[in-house]
């Protein structure tokens, strides 16, 4: 597991990127995705991910749409136009980020 630290500065990255490459998903959903495809070093907590997923909603990144599942609602998330190009937008940086990073902690002496 990472810190919490890390994780807060990555999650709407983390949701954009997912959305976009999965189309719609919902909340658990997403969670058990993250799950799986960090080998369970990224868990997401409800308390984490839904005030993401509104934010996301609010400024308009992402679309929900309410489905009837076995006499249960299930919230569907998709990514809109702006989100994602939001999600490449963040994922480039992030990419520069942590390839800067690695400068920082493995320098290299040049001669």
């Amino acid at each position: 597991m990472y810190s919490k630290e890390l994780l807060k500065g990555t999650l709407k990255t983390i949701v954009l990127k997912l959305l976009s490459t999965n189309g719609q998903m919902y909340g658990y959903e997403i969670t058990q995705k993250v799950k799986i495809l960090t080998n369970e070093k990224i868990q997401l907590t409800e308390g984490a991910l839904y005030p993401t997923l509104h934010k996301l909603e609010a400024d308009g990144m992402v679309t929900t749409r309410v489905e009837n599942i076995g006499g249960r609602k299930r919230k569907y998330y998709q990514v809109t136009d702006l989100g994602s190009n939001e999600a490449t937008s963040r994922s480039n940086e992030f990419t520069e980020f942590v390839q800067t990073m690695l400068l920082l902690l493995n320098p290299q002496i040049s001669k």
